[in-house]
């Protein structure tokens, strides 16, 4: 759009230029258009989005762009995002979480380019981002995730030879640590929390059936067994904070109840 020199912008007339910028990106990550942006499109957004911002007061539009942008991002995802995550469950859900992430990074990333000027006078473009991300996609279907997680991490424990996609579940749990921007806080309430309570009710089963069809010494090598397993398996997707965590844990649970047998066994004799 060309403008004279002095020329005031009018908001909505410049703002159907930004908006087709905007959806343009959009339809590059939803496969509707070829993925490329010509260097004239991208210097005709840039300029105008600095025009906007830097124009005098009353026509100075940096919080309206804000807010139009954050509006556009927030009907991308309720039209495009939310739909595809919730028919899908399972693996075919962590496939879908994973991709619908990448997307809104690189998606952020290119946008970034043309609204570089709004950092300057308002909150971070980034963190308005994600937080659009989250309130609206990881806030609804994070405890579905989560359970889709566990669920596999619970197979691959039952044996039998069932391998998992274990690249597929560090990808999934990055987003609980990423979404809170430098804080655990997501990643330890939303999943931890749960992975641990699961780890504990699950070894506790294993404690009670193990404990009946083994000797003491034999109950004791296959503990020190599940547990090098465990860890191993951890330490392919689990944050590493996670890992001392989840050990101690599975250990308590095997244990005690080792222990509580051999004292049943010692008063039994006595």
């Amino acid at each position: 759009m060309n403008m004279n020199k002095g020329e005031t912008i009018d908001f909505e007339q410049v703002w159907e230029v930004v908006e087709k910028g905007i959806k343009h990106v959009m339809n590059i990550l939803e496969g509707k258009t070829a993925p490329k942006i010509s260097t004239e499109d991208h210097m005709e957004l840039y300029t105008t989005i600095y025009n906007m911002c830097t124009q005098k007061r009353p026509h100075n539009y940096a919080q309206q762009l804000h807010d139009k942008y954050r509006e556009s991002l927030a009907d991308y995802n309720t039209s495009m995002v939310l739909p595809s995550l919730r028919e899908k469950h399972d693996e075919f859900l962590l496939r879908e979480v994973v991709k619908r992430w990448a997307n809104h990074k690189l998606m952020v990333r290119w946008l970034s380019r043309f609204f570089h000027y709004l950092d300057r006078s308002l909150p971070p473009f980034n963190e308005v981002s994600l937080t659009c991300f989250r309130e609206l996609v990881y806030q609804e279907l994070n405890a579905k995730v989560k359970d889709a997680v566990i669920s596999l991490i619970d197979r691959e424990r039952g044996g039998e030879g069932e391998q998992i996609d274990r690249e597929l579940l560090k990808k999934v749990l990055d987003i609980f640590v990423e979404i809170g921007m430098g804080q655990m806080e997501y990643y330890e309430n939303d999943f931890q929390a749960d992975l641990l309570r699961d780890t504990a009710a699950y070894y506790s089963r294993k404690a009670t059936i193990w404990i009946e069809e083994y000797s003491s010494p034999e109950f004791m090598l296959k503990v020190e067994e599940c547990l090098q397993q465990e860890k191993d398996r951890a330490s392919q997707y689990l944050h590493p904070s996670s890992v001392p965590k989840l050990l101690e844990r599975a250990r308590h649970e095997l244990l005690s109840l080792n222990a509580n047998q051999q004292v049943l066994e010692n008063d039994q004799q006595l």
